[in-house]
């Protein structure tokens, strides 16, 4: 399941505790990203059903995701189907996460 901004939801660590259900695992990412963001992240605050399945949402996500906000305006599944790709906020996100934009150069690839 590619997000929004082409990162791979079945890699991240937030989906991988929420479909386990797995309390020990959100602790475990909880306290690693509260680390690695520099901010205080509770294990209650790590549950993602995937950017797009409708479900639940990491809280960073669901409110301050501006690629998230741009698509789901846009009523677009990624960046990869927009006609302004890739904007500069695209661009700036890449760069922190070159594999984002090669999930979205791979989907921009399959046939319409």
């Amino acid at each position: 399941m590619i997000a929004c901004c082409g990162l791979d939801c079945s890699l991240c660590e937030a989906f991988i505790a929420t479909k386990a259900d797995d309390g020990s695992r959100r602790e475990q990412v909880a306290r690693e990203w509260s680390a690695l963001y520099h901010t205080d992240i509770q294990p209650e605050q790590i549950s993602c059903d995937g950017c797009r399945a409708g479900g639940r949402l990491f809280f960073y996500c669901e409110t301050m995701c501006e690629i998230r906000k741009c698509c789901m305006e846009n009523e677009l599944a990624n960046c990869a189907e927009c006609v302004d790709y890739p904007c500069g906020m695209l661009r700036s996100f890449i760069k922190i996460s070159p594999e984002a934009g090669k999930n979205l150069e791979l989907l921009r690839a399959e046939p319409a």
